[in-house]
């Protein structure tokens, strides 16, 4: 990770992280073990737990307590753990939070133990929605650095990251071949744009749903299919949810699937499928292999359900390739030194500076030993005036 890493020689000298508690809830592997052990040996006193009941690798977690103050997490949490352990982060009164999917930020503020808090990042598109939602209710009670909405992780971590690490989710959980198959993918925001064009890649026959007619206009002149998930529901072999929204797939669209389809959840939490409705109506179910549960219809069609509906790309793989959390988390790093510095923004959710996310971008392509053209002082002022 030579972004971090050249941040966190840059970064050494300072001060700024001294005397600074930061609660972390992310999903808790060896990239985000490294973020947590740079943000502790630049100052800060860590703790950490994950976003998620199924993406702790134990191992590095045990590991990771020889290097941050607190670790609060194992796999296979169960609801109560789970919670419990964000409790556990919040006991220790943290000024700022690493957040992935808002969890932790939503209890702090029922626990209302917000007072004295410099503020918050939020990693997810569905924790930027939460967040969102709070500061429009009027009951956010501190700023959040949306680093999901930055360009060197929207794009980048999004499309390439979500791209490539559900494609490989799905196939290492299943070793199902992709070419030929029709593939739905419920969302065509940049999480979707990236898996689509990775299962065509792979040769998938791929069918867009949306309920944004921009969304499915931008698709369908990509060359993909639309369709609603009523229709698609019928004839798709593997379907992938990727739209931060509840019951994108429920009861109606299992009646009408095929024998042996495969059900995916690439969003942050586990809604967008129905799994509660699955078991309803199913008349039996059995672990076939690690992460599929096949769930028998009352008519004897099966459907393949991967990692509980749970994130696919991160419960049942490694996540986004190094290359993308390097940027991410260099995003992520620079916007927790922005909110000690700046210490009276308002209480909302802020874009990050572009001075942050344009440094990001220009250490990655200096760690690919790319260089790009620069812009003269004419062509500067050329852009900056009118009259032509």
């Amino acid at each position: 990770m030579p972004i971090l890493r050249r941040l966190r020689e840059e970064l050494g000298a300072s001060v700024q992280l001294k005397g600074i508690r930061i609660g972390m809830c992310l999903h808790l592997e060896a990239k985000t073990a490294l973020l947590a052990s740079t943000l502790e040996e630049l100052g800060a006193e860590v703790s950490i737990t994950s976003s998620n009941p199924l993406t702790t690798q134990d191992d590095v977690a045990a590991a990771l307590t020889k290097r941050v103050s607190h670790v609060y997490s194992w796999y296979n949490e169960t609801p109560k753990e789970y919670l419990e352990n964000l409790h556990r982060v919040i006991e220790n009164r943290p000024n700022i939070i690493v957040d992935d999917g808002g969890d932790l930020g939503v209890l702090i503020h029922k626990e209302k133990m917000a007072d004295g808090m410099l503020g918050g990042t939020e990693e997810t598109t569905t924790g930027v929605l939460r967040y969102r939602a709070m500061e429009k209710d009027g009951v956010l009670r501190f700023p959040v650095i949306a680093v999901n909405n930055a360009k060197s992780k929207r794009i980048f971590d999004n499309k390439y990251g979500s791209g490539q690490s559900v494609v490989d989710g799905i196939v290492r959980t299943t070793n199902v071949l992709v070419a030929g198959k029709k593939v739905v993918v419920a969302g065509y925001g940049w999480v979707g744009r990236g898996i689509a064009l990775r299962f065509k890649g792979l040769g998938g026959r791929i069918t867009i749903c949306e309920t944004d007619p921009f969304s499915a206009l931008e698709a369908h002149l990509d060359g993909f299919e639309v369709a609603t998930m009523e229709e698609a529901s019928r004839f798709g072999d593997i379907f992938i949810t990727a739209t931060g929204n509840k019951d994108v797939i429920s009861k109606r669209h299992f009646a009408n699937m095929k024998d042996g389809a495969i059900l995916a959840n690439a969003g942050h939490f586990d809604v967008e499928v129905d799994v509660r409705g699955l078991k309803e109506i199913c008349r039996g179910s059995r672990n076939v292999r690690k992460n599929v549960e096949e769930y028998t219809l009352p008519d004897g069609r099966r459907l393949y359900l991967l990692a509980e509906g749970r994130l696919v790309n991160i419960a049942a793989a490694d996540g986004h390739p190094i290359e993308i959390m390097d940027m991410s988390f260099a995003t992520q790093l620079l916007s927790v030194f922005y909110l000690t510095k700046e210490r009276k923004l308002d209480n909302r959710v802020h874009d990050v500076p572009y001075d942050i996310d344009e440094k990001i971008a220009l250490l990655k392509l200096k760690s690919e030993g790319i260089e790009i053209d620069t812009l003269t002082e004419e062509q500067k002022e050329y852009l900056r005036q009118w009259r032509g």
